[in-house]
Parts: structure tokens; sequence; C-alpha cells
């Protein structure tokens, strides 16, 4: 098998929790298992290489449009991540300038096929995200701990589970435990201001992924309150770990989970949020049918699906290339 060097493009500084890194990590480790070279980095800086891989359609606009003036006719992959498709895409000259410019272009979750413009579709692939189950951190005794893994950003609506956990009666044992960096201006005064006013929400910050993943995996559930996602990777990560997801009906968790999944709620809707809570603590049979469903899912979630695909994919688009089977 021809080894290839790839360089995967990221927004998303080395060290960051943000979902863009995390994507570009695994892909980088799904094309190394492949055997092949893997560059990661924040843009391109002009070295040859067999493909470029640019996550982001807006922010890794720059890396790509240089790449293609540089290689008129070479490989090149636009990943779109979420924002890119659910918010820039139909203003933004540059979000669209970098699907045109792609030799193919991947999303998240089968849906995100259907916000791309019909030229761009017969170019598009799916890479549902994969993950891998981490040891959990157990729970405090006695708690139904909910898991939001969640940078502190608007479009995230990260305050949503403390505004839900507050509606639930009193003697509940749901506790909100939630993960994530203060993005936005005043979003950490915001967040220990919700500690004050209910002991049921508890933010601790930006931890290491080891930590947070070992949390969602010792959680009763999983909290996703965003706003819009092009595909969650807590999403997978909860399936891997078998927790049960409570999740906005949001395109990144309905192509994933099905849209007859019965804990989604609408955008922005606290008490919705707080009927699935207390639904959950009060009817031990519908956390139990939620967690069921999270189990038959766990094949989509594997790393070996999402390294056949990048293996797949490299067959279509490197001239000569015939890959074997992935490891």
């Amino acid at each position: 098998m021809r080894r290839l060097t790839v360089v995967v493009a990221t927004p998303a500084v080395r060290g960051s929790h943000k979902g863009n890194r995390v994507t570009a990590v695994r892909w980088a480790g799904h094309l190394r298992a492949l055997g092949h070279h893997v560059v990661l980095s924040e843009g391109w800086d002009g070295r040859a290489c067999d493909v470029l891989v640019a996550l982001h359609a807006t922010k890794s606009y720059p890396a790509a449009a240089r790449y293609r003036a540089r290689y008129p006719a070479a490989p090149l992959v636009v990943g779109l991540a979420g924002t890119d498709l659910y918010q820039d895409l139909p203003a933004s000259e540059e979000a669209r300038r970098s699907l045109d410019l792609a030799t193919r272009v991947t999303v998240l979750q089968p849906l995100g096929l259907e916000r791309l413009p019909p030229a761009v579709r017969p170019k598009a692939r799916v890479l549902i995200q994969s993950a891998h189950p981490a040891p959990p951190v157990p729970a405090p005794r006695g708690v139904l701990q909910a898991c939001l893994l969640a940078h502190l950003r608007a479009v995230k609506d990260p305050f949503l589970a403390a505004e839900a956990v507050r509606r639930l009666r009193p003697g509940s044992r749901w506790r909100v435990a939630h993960l994530g960096a203060a993005l936005d201006p005043g979003a950490a005064e915001r967040a220990r201001t919700e500690m004050t006013r209910c002991d049921r929400y508890a933010w601790r910050g930006d931890r290491p992924r080891r930590e947070a993943l070992g949390v969602l995996a010792g959680s009763a559930a999983l909290l996703v309150t965003s706003r819009l996602e092009g595909g969650s990777n807590a999403v997978s990560e909860a399936i891997a770990a078998g927790v049960p997801v409570l999740s906005t009906r949001v395109d990144g968790s309905i192509g994933v989970l099905g849209p007859a999944y019965p804990g989604l709620f609408p955008v922005g809707d606290a008490a919705a949020l707080a009927a699935l809570l207390a639904r959950a603590e009060d009817e031990p049979g519908f956390l139990a049918a939620l967690r069921a469903r999270v189990a038959a899912l766990r094949p989509l979630v594997a790393p070996a699906r999402e390294r056949e695909a990048w293996r797949a994919l490299l067959g279509e688009i490197v001239p000569g290339f015939a890959p074997s089977p992935s490891p």
C-alpha cells in the first residue's frame, strides 16, 4: 500500500479541548493507523503533501484557498464541523468557496447532506464520529448525575441545564456536572452565579479530556443543550460509554440518535428538559429504554467504522492509490 502524506488543518490550537481539535486529532489517529504520515496543523504552511484535509469550511478557507492555488488538481478534503454548515454557509462566501474548491466534502451525520448546495452533494461523504469508552469516574453516592460537556458559549446554550434542574421537585436526586471552558465574555461569572442560585448545578471548568470522559462514563445521562450541532463528539462518546442522552432536537443529534429517539426536546426549552429529567428519575423503565437505544447504536461509533470510511475516501480521491482493507 502506498504511504501518503496528509496534512490535517484545524483552526483549533494545540492543547485546545474544542470539538474541532478533538475531531482533527481523532482523524489524524485514524489516518496514521492506516499507515500514512500525518501532520496536524493550525493551517497550511505550504509544505508538500498528497492530501490536505481542511476542517471547518469558514475558518480553514485560507488554508484551502492557498493549497488549491498552489496545486490546482491535488486532493482537498473540506470537513464541515457545525457552525460552518448550519450558521455560516447561507451567508459566507468563504464557506461556499471552500466547498467549491474541495475534491470531497465531509459531514458528521447524514442530515448534514441536506444542508449542502445540491451541486455539492455528489462529492459529500458522511463520517460519523467514533469514540472509545473511558473508565468511569463514579458519581457521588445517591446522586443521579447529568453530565454536560460544553464550553460556555452562546451556541451551546450552556445555562439551560441549570435552569432545568431548578424546576425539578424538592428532593430530586439529579445533579448537573458541567465541564467546559468559559469562552464567552462574562460566562464564568454567570456560571458561578448559577451555582449560588442552585446547588444542583456545578461548573467544573475546562478539564483534561481523560477526566471529562471519565465523568461522562460515570453519569446517568449526557445533556446536550446546543442550539446547533454539526455532529457532537459528546454524543458519540456517550454512546460508546452506554450513557443515555437527553438532547435538543438539532440535526447533529437527530442524525446520530434517530428522529424517533425519545430523549429529544425543543431547542431552548428548559421546561421540556426538566420534564425529561423528572421522567427519567420517576420512571426507571424510561431511563432503561434510553440506555437500550444507546446500546443499539454502539456499532455506529466504532473506531473501525470511521477508519474504514477514511480508507474508502482516500481510495476515491488519490490518483493511482489502491488502498488495502484497514487493519
